[in-house]
């Protein structure tokens, strides 16, 4: 068992019979009384997001995760097929287990895919991926003077913020916790 205060995004709890991913928490303290915990969960099986309050110090029981090393092959009508890179299964995985992931992974890429018990439930991404740009639309000159940004449409189909001397075919450093742009590789 884990209390309010053991909490960190990404860690995997059972909520109501539910395995639930946290996403993204905050620690509300006021002047009176005791604090307030709000949380936002990803359910880890139908892929819905919710947000509960909990008073500080309630507990939740901890989930043990199994991690293999697994490399995506390619896209089926509404899942993602997956295979274990040691005993060569194969496995599909939903887009709402997926979540933002999908943005992230090409085929062919390595990820490390979360197991509970036989089922796979989850993706942990690296912090940063190299992705090509696809489309972009040129940068002006004389646009630099401040720090101006384009939109970039990569090679997954993601759209991010990036400097104005950033072409197509140019592959760079996206963030996979934040989506951002980081540098050009």
């Amino acid at each position: 068992m884990i209390t309010t205060g053991d909490l960190r995004k990404g860690l995997t709890i059972v909520l109501d019979g539910e395995l639930q991913k946290i996403l993204d928490y905050q620690h509300n303290k006021q002047g009176r009384g005791s604090a307030v915990i709000r949380i936002q969960f990803r359910n880890l099986r139908t892929g819905s997001n919710t947000e509960r309050t909990f008073m500080a110090g309630e507990r939740f029981e901890d989930v043990r995760l199994e991690r293999v090393t697994a490399q995506y092959l390619y896209e089926d009508s509404d899942s993602r097929i997956f295979m274990n890179t040691e005993t060569y299964d194969q496995f599909p995985l939903s887009e709402a287990n997926l979540g933002d992931a999908v943005n992230y992974i090409r085929e062919n890429d390595s990820v490390d895919v979360l197991f509970y018990g036989e089922e796979p439930i989850d993706v942990e991404l690296p912090t940063s991926v190299n992705l090509r740009v696809s489309q972009t639309d040129p940068g002006l000159k004389g646009d630099t003077a401040t720090g101006g940004r384009k939109p970039a449409t990569l090679e997954t189909g993601l759209t991010v913020n990036v400097p104005l001397f950033v072409n197509e075919g140019d592959t760079l450093k996206i963030d996979t916790r934040t989506g951002e742009y980081l540098t050009r590789v």
